[in-house]
């Protein structure tokens, strides 16, 4: 099967990094979703939504002849699917919290481990 732009076909998730995820399509050739292209949504960490081996549905965004191809899942999906997917506000409340206090957590053990640890201060002992 040629690979031709615009087309949506089913793939299998052989690869994962931070940018993006790698398929394999019918055609034996493999082509890269843009973690811009994975959901609706801001991705934070492909893994939240895809795993290796996946089968997912791709759309054929681009096609340079030699070995590039641009992948989108979220294009593939229908409208009324998009539309769908998409988070409630208490969804994205509740995520923006999580994130917020995981990242204060982090910033003050990163203050303490500079201060020498918890307890003390300046008038201990």
């Amino acid at each position: 099967m040629a690979v031709v732009v615009g087309s949506i076909v089913e793939g299998t998730v052989t690869g994962i990094t931070h940018f993006g995820a790698f398929v394999l399509l019918p055609s034996g050739e493999t082509g890269l979703v843009h973690i811009s292209e994975i959901a609706d949504t801001y991705v934070k960490d492909i893994r939240d939504y895809l795993k290796e081996n996946d089968k997912v549905k791709v759309k054929i965004l681009s096609f340079d002849g030699k070995s590039k191809i641009g992948l989108s899942i979220k294009q593939a999906l229908p409208p009324s699917a998009r539309r769908a997917s998409r988070q409630s506000f208490e969804e994205k409340l509740a995520r923006f919290v999580k994130d917020s206090d995981e990242k204060l957590a982090d910033l003050r053990r990163s203050t303490d481990a500079r201060r020498g640890g918890r307890g003390g201060g300046r008038n201990a002992g």
